[in-house]
C-alpha cells in the first residue's frame, strides 16, 4: 500500500486459535458500562431549573437526574437544581423562579399502573413568558424509563434551541479486551450497554442503517476481512461482500437500500456500490492507486472517498456513475476518513499535522477548516444524527477511548471503560 492508515484494513492479525462467536444480543457486565467525563460549555448557556418529579422514587430510574445529567452533557444548559420536588400539575410561581435564575422551569410526576407500567409525566415552562412550552404524556416499562427520560430531554432541547435532541440516540462501537472483541451498542450517555457480536478475531468499521435497525460492520472471523449485515432485532447475519482479497469499510446510502465498499477482488482497492442484501455488485472507481472509505452525501447523488492518487491520500469526491472526480482537502499531505455532515455542509476527517493525527472540521462552501481536537491518535469521525457533535475514537494514556466534541470545539465529553479499549464508534440515527 501507498499509505498506511491507523488501523489499516488490510493487516490481518494474528488469529486466536479458537473462536468465541456469539450472535445473541445480552447485556454486559458492569465493568464494560461507558464512564463519561465531561469538560467545556457553549458560548450561552440556557439556564434551567429541573424539579424531582413526584412519586419519581417507586421507579427504578430517577427520571430528573437522567434529564439534567443529559442537558449537562449537551453543554448547552445551565441546570439549577430546585432542590424540591414538583409536579406538572402543582401551581407554579413563575415571578420566584425567574427571580432564582431560571428562564425555563421542568416538572413531572411519575405513577405506577396497574399492569406493572409507569405513567411518565412532564411539563415545560417558559419563566420568562409564563406560558406553558411543551408538555409530554407516556406509559413505558421499567427497562423503557431511561429511553423515556432522554426523550423529555430531547423535547427539551428542541423546545429551548430549535434544534432536535440526540439523547434518545444509540451508538456503536467495538470493546476489545485481551484477545476478545465485542460489537457493543449503547445509549448516547452510554448507558444500556448491549453486545451485538463476541470475537475472538477483529471487528472494525461498523456503519448504522438509516432505519436504525441494522449495523453493517467487517468481521475477521473467516480468517479474512468479510462484509456483513447484523440486523439487531433478530441477530439475523447476511453477508454482503466475501471476495478474493479485502472487503471493507462499509457505509449506508441514505435511502437504506444500498452500501458504498471498499474491495480489492480485482486488483487495487476500488469503491464499490451492493444493494443491501449483497446482490448487484457495481464496481465506482477505475484507478490503479488505492481507493477506499466511502461515504455517501446525504442527498445520496455523491460519495466521498480517500485516495493517494496524488501521491498521498486525500480526500475526494465523484459521482454515482464514478465520474466528475474532485479533490476536496489539499491543506495537508496527509488526510483520511471522510464523513458528511447530515445537512451536507461540513466534512469531518482526520489529519496529520506536525505528526499528529486529529480530527478537522471543513465548512464545504469555502474550504475553511478547523482543528477541532488537542490529542494524537484520532480516527473513525461520526457525526450525532442533529449535525451538532462528532464522536471519534483518540488515545489518552495508552488507553483507547471514545471523544465527543461540539462542532464549535467548545465543549468534549471522554467515554472511557475500567478494563478494556473502546475503538470504532459510529452514531445511530434519530430513532422513528
Amino acid at each position: 500500500m501507498k499509505f498506511h492508515f491507523l488501523r489499516t484494513y488490510t493487516a490481518i492479525h494474528k488469529i486466536a486459535a479458537v473462536l468465541l462467536l456469539n450472535i445473541v444480543f445480552i447485556t454486559t457486565n458492569a465493568n464494560a458500562q461507558l464512564n463519561v467525563d465531561i469538560s467545556g460549555v457553549g458560548a450561552n448557556q440556557i439556564p434551567i431549573a429541573i424539579a424531582s418529579f413526584a412519586d419519581e422514587t417507586i421507579a427504578p430510574q430517577k427520571i430528573s437526574a437522567i434529564i439534567k445529567a443529559d442537558l449537562l452533557r449537551s453543554g448547552l444548559f445551565k441546570v439549577i437544581d430546585t432542590g424540591i420536588t414538583i409536579s406538572e400539575t402543582s401551581t407554579v410561581n413563575y415571578v420566584e423562579w425567574k427571580s432564582r435564575g431560571a428562564d425555563a422551569l421542568v416538572v413531572g410526576s411519575i405513577q405506577k399502573l396497574v399492569d406493572g407500567r409507569f405513567d411518565v409525566r412532564y411539563k415545560l415552562l417558559d419563566t420568562l413568558k409564563t406560558t406553558q412550552l411543551s408538555n409530554m404524556s407516556m406509559a413505558v416499562q421499567a427497562r423503557s424509563l431511561r429511553t423515556a427520560a432522554h426523550q423529555i430531554a430531547d423535547d427539551i432541547h428542541e423546545k429551548l434551541t430549535g434544534v432536535r435532541g440526540i439523547f434518545a440516540t444509540r451508538i456503536a462501537y467495538v470493546n476489545k479486551t485481551g484477545h476478545e472483541y465485542r460489537l457493543e451498542i449503547a445509549d448516547a450517555d452510554g448507558e444500556g450497554v448491549q453486545i451485538a457480536l463476541r470475537s475472538n478475531d477483529p471487528i472494525i468499521s461498523p456503519s448504522w442503517s438509516p432505519d436504525g435497525t441494522k449495523v453493517a460492520y467487517v468481521s475477521f472471523e473467516a480468517k479474512k476481512p468479510v462484509v456483513y449485515v447484523q440486523h439487531l432485532p433478530t441477530q439475523k447475519r447476511t453477508v454482503i461482500a466475501n471476495y478474493k482479497g479485502n472487503n471493507s469499510a462499509p457505509a449506508w446510502s441514505p435511502d437504506g437500500s444500498k452500501l458504498a465498499l471498499a474491495l480489492s477482488r480485482d486488483g487495487s482497492t476500488q469503491i464499490y456500490i451492493v444493494n443491501a442484501d449483497g446482490s448487484n455488485l457495481q464496481r465506482l472507481s477505475h484507478n490503479r492507486d488505492i481507493d477506499t472509505e466511502p461515504q455517501f452525501s446525504p442527498d445520496g447523488r455523491s460519495i466521498y472517498f480517500t485516495s493517494d492518487r496524488s501521491g498521498g491520500p486525500q480526500i475526494y469526491k465523484m459521482n454515482l456513475s464514478g465520474k466528475e472526480i474532485q479533490r476536496i482537502t489539499f491543506n495537508s499531505n496527509y488526510n483520511i476518513s471522510p464523513r458528511i455532515s447530515p445537512d451536507g455542509k461540513s466534512l469531518a476527517y482526520i489529519s496529520r499535522r506536525e505528526g499528529r493525527f486529529q480530527l478537522f472540521l471543513m465548512n464545504l462552501s469555502n474550504a475553511q477548516e478547523q482543528g477541532l481536537s488537542n490529542t494524537n491518535k484520532d480516527e473513525s469521525p461520526s457525526f450525532s444524527p442533529n449535525g451538532k457533535y462528532i464522536m471519534y475514537a483518540t488515545e489518552s494514556g495508552r488507553r483507547d477511548l471514545l471523544a465527543i466534541t461540539s462542532i464549535d470545539g467548545r465543549m468534549k465529553q471522554y467515554l472511557t471503560t475500567k478494563i478494556s479499549d473502546i475503538r470504532e464508534p459510529t452514531w445511530g440515527p434519530f430513532m422513528k
